[in-house]
Parts: structure tokens; sequence; C-alpha cells
């Protein structure tokens, strides 16, 4: 069984194989030299050797860039790393990947699947995006149009053991991160249209490189374009780039849904970080703003955002081979309910200084950051976050039924099939 001190030795070796020295800034006359600088050669190697070491994520299994060890182990590997100034992968360019496409890949993809995929994700060397919403589909998601038909004529109810031939895609996706920069996205769409919406649909990995995906940019109420919508025209996709039996992509969609509000709500932050941590800093920097109401309300929103931070580790602790509950729904609740309030109030704190923002030039950004940049971008980019993985509206209906036990709301079209649903 690995523990806290194996991890540390094989840490340790992981260090002496790949020791951060040779690449430190300039010193200056004051003192020693200053962080360690890699370049993008070395540290694409050491991650590289830091996944081959079991030491990406520890909780994955041995050969797949972990050790079967407990997830929890993890932040033994992070804290000595980080203390020895080793290199990280870049969580805000290649979130997708590392929080949804990766458990989703681990629980359904073959073994072909994992080997190939999986360590230029966590690298960095291959983005990730998702390929779900559509124009006609998004807070009903099982509502899909995006269709995707054997090449071969083969039947779309084929089981798994049937596989073989080409899919060809065609349909809409929207809201789609990244997509810019992507290689490979993770794609839902409609294989049966003669049965109820959530059993017609089969799950893909399609290749962004492939000719029929065309991307185009959304601006943005901040004046970026970090979303895109994707037309997909006769897209081919082999059958061996699918992940789980032909038809129950629901089932495998779920699992991704679940890890990407686990993915945003619960991403593991020190006290005091993200969103309140910047309205904290605002609030020491500023004495001459300071009135009563305002303090008043900023110690509610640090209490709220420390609750949150610990739920979401005791969430995390709870996990295994990355299978959250509906749980998760409630932290991505929490998350949306604090950027936006805690935002408000930085506007609010700063008066005619929390405004400003007067970068409204077209760009297509690389990460996705909620707290950088100026207190008016953060307020307007929080206004996201209510809408992005998953509408609060949505997740109240999933917290109340599936965590709460209250009774379902009524459904019209649970046993209809998706052809005769009105659109």
């Amino acid at each position: 069984m690995i523990d806290a001190q194996d991890l540390r030795r094989r840490t340790a070796e992981l260090l002496a194989a790949h020791p951060p020295t040779g690449h430190p800034s300039t010193p200056s006359d004051e003192g020693p030299a200053g962080p360690h600088l890699w370049s993008a050669t070395d540290r694409l190697e050491f991650l590289r050797a830091r996944f081959d070491a079991g030491l990406a994520w520890v909780h994955f299994p041995v050969g797949l860039g972990g050790l079967d060890a407990p997830r929890s182990l993890q932040a033994v590997v992070d804290e000595e790393l980080a203390a020895a100034g080793a290199p990280d992968n870049d969580p805000g360019r290649i979130g997708i990947g590392l929080g949804m496409a990766a458990p989703t890949l681990l629980r359904f993809g073959t073994d072909e699947q994992k080997q190939r995929l999986l360590r230029p994700l966590w690298t960095g060397e291959e983005v990730w995006c998702q390929l779900f919403s559509e124009p006609g589909a998004g807070s009903d998601l099982a509502a899909l149009a995006t269709r995707a038909v054997r090449e071969d004529g083969g039947t779309s109810r084929s089981s798994e053991a049937e596989s073989g031939g080409d899919w060809i895609v065609d349909g809409q996706k929207v809201w789609t991160s990244s997509a810019h920069l992507a290689r490979w996205a993770i794609l839902i769409a409609r294989t049966d249209s003669d049965v109820p919406k959530h059993r017609g649909i089969s799950y893909f990995v399609c290749d962004m490189t492939d000719p029929g995906v065309e991307v185009r940019p959304l601006r943005q109420i901040t004046g970026e374009a970090e979303f895109n919508e994707v037309f997909l025209t006769g897209v081919r996709i082999p059958d061996a780039h699918r992940l789980g039996a032909v038809g129950e992509g629901w089932k495998v969609a779920q699992t991704t849904l679940m890890n990407e509000r686990v993915a945003i709500g619960g991403t593991r932050i020190p006290r005091e970080g993200g969103m309140i941590g910047v309205a904290a800093a605002d609030w020491r920097a500023h004495p001459e703003l300071r009135t009563h109401d305002l303090h008043q309300r900023l110690l509610t929103h640090w209490v709220d955002a420390e609750v949150a931070r610990l739920t979401g580790e005791r969430l995390r602790q709870q996990l295994t081979k990355g299978q959250p509950g509906p749980e998760g729904s409630g932290m991505k609740l929490a998350f949306a309910r604090l950027a936006q309030e805690i935002s408000g109030w930085e506007v609010e704190f700063l008066a005619e200084g929390g405004l400003t923002y007067d970068e409204w030039t077209m760009r297509r950004p690389e990460r996705v950051d909620f707290t950088g940049r100026e207190a008016g971008y953060r307020y307007l980019r929080a206004k996201g976050n209510s809408i992005e993985g998953g509408t609060s509206e949505v997740l109240l209906n999933i917290v109340a039924e599936r965590v709460l036990g209250l009774p379902a709301e009524p459904r019209t079209d649970k046993d209809v099939a998706w052809k005769d649903l009105p659109r």
C-alpha cells in the first residue's frame, strides 16, 4: 500500500533525476539567484517523467500517470514538488482535459485510448474541449440534435460488440471553451432518434484537426472570445474513438458532467484564495474606502468562502476513481454564487476604481482566469459562472432531487421518442 513516506521517496527520486538546477534567474547584487527558470523543453521533459513515475495523479492506475494510491495523497506530491521549484502543468489552459476528459477516459476508455490520450493530455501537449451544448440544447442537453450516422449503413442500435465502421457527424455546438486551441474534443451526438432523448446518444472523441470541423469565435461581455461555436459538417470519426456502448452516451456524459462541476466548484485553493483573496487584498490596500457595512459583508463572504473551501476538500477526499456524485453540483452552485457576490462587493467597495476596465480588444485567450485583471473584468466574467458547467437552475434541481430526496419535477417528454418532440 502506497503511503506518504513512499510518495516522498518517489518524488525525491524524480527530482534527483530532473533537478531544478542550472536554470536559475539572474542573480541580483542583493542576494542569490531568484526562482528557477525552466525552458519549454526541460519543462515538458519533467512533466513527462512525472507522469511516467506515477506522480501526475496518484490515484490513477499504474502506467497511466498514477500508483493506485489514495487520492488524498496527491497533496503530498504537490507540496514536495512546489517546495523544490519544480514546474507544473497549466490547469488554466488544459482544465477541460484534466477535470473532464481524463476521468471519463479512465472509466470508459479502452486500453488503447487511455495509453494514447492520457499522457499528452496531462502534460499539456494536447488541449481538449467539450462539444456538448447546442443552440437548441443547453440546459436541456439531452435534447441535442447533432447526428452521428454509421458510414457502413449499420444500425445505430448496434451493440458494442458489433463495432466497426466510421461515423459521419453533422451538427452545431456552442459555448465551447478552448476550441480554438484544442486537438481533441469530447463529443456527444444522437445516434438513434426513434427512442427517448436520453437513450439515443453516443459519446465520441473527436479530432479537432479533421476536415469538416469549423471553429468560430463568440465574443463575450468582457470583449474577449474565450468561447466558440463549432460547426461539424461530414466529420468522420472512427468507431475506435467511441467511449462506451452505442446509445449509452448519456451515461458516459454524466461522468463528464459530475467531474466538471467538481473541477469548477471544488478546485483545491489555499485559505483566502480565489476571489475572496482578491477582495481581502483590496480591503487591506484601501483603508480610506472602508465602511462598517462593507466590512460586515466582506466578513460574511469570507466565512462563506472558507466553508465552501473546506467542503470542497471533504468532497475531494470522498471521491474514488474520479466518480463524484451529485454533491458536486452543490459545490458548483456555491462557487457561482460566491464569485458573483464577491465581485459585486469589490466593484462597490472600489467605487470609481471598480468600474475600470478599458481593454475591449477582441482577444482569443489561452486560459480561463476567473480572478485576474481588473475588478471590472472580474465582475463581468463572473456573470458566466452561473451558466457554464450547468446552469444554477438545473443544478438546484439536481441537488433537490438527488441530494435532498425531494420529489422530481413533472416531465412530459421522458418516454417520447426524440423525433416526436417539439423543437
